[in-house]
């Protein structure tokens, strides 16, 4: 994530001279929220074939265990930290569709309480962590249900936040 766009070149230039090379991440499916999309982007404009094969992605098993409707969805990763941040909040008031997140244990706090200024405290949300894993966990209700749940309980892991859309 540091370094790909010093990489990508190099990368490039060993494909392009017949090596093969696997992207694979540690904790998920490349490009999802994670390095990967400008290297398959790259490799595309220079007509580079690529190959993906399905993995781990956390938000399709947040959704579905969610409750909240799956059938139209938003997938919008991590907010912006900080430039953008409230803007792209702003623009989400309104999504009718379920929007899925992620978020780390150091600011879901801050995320659930922007939530509720933005999507009310009654909004039904999902709140997943360390899914597929052996402390995996989720809470359902409320913005301000889950927020008071995690003021008790400090979060630990990498959180899947599904909220439902405006009705």
């Amino acid at each position: 994530m540091h370094n790909e766009h010093k990489t990508i070149d190099g990368i490039l230039r060993r494909l392009i001279s017949g090596e093969q090379i696997a992207l694979i991440s540690d904790a998920g499916t490349p490009a999802i929220s994670d390095p990967g999309f400008l290297l398959s982007r790259a490799c595309i404009e220079q007509g580079i074939d690529i190959e993906c094969l399905p993995g781990a992605t956390a938000f399709v098993p947040g959704l579905v265990i969610s409750g909240l409707p799956n059938d139209r969805f938003v997938f919008e990763g991590f907010l912006p930290i900080k430039k953008g941040r409230q803007t792209r909040l702003e623009v989400l008031t309104e999504e009718s569709r379920t929007m899925v997140f992620y978020e780390s244990p150091h600011k879901l706090l801050k995320t659930l309480s922007q939530f509720i200024t933005y999507f009310g405290p009654q909004r039904p949300i999902s709140v997943s962590r360390e899914l597929t894993k052996m402390y995996e966990e989720t809470i359902r209700g409320t913005t301000s249900e889950v927020l008071a749940h995690f003021k008790n309980k400090p979060p630990k892991g990498e959180f899947v936040i599904v909220v439902a859309g405006k009705k």
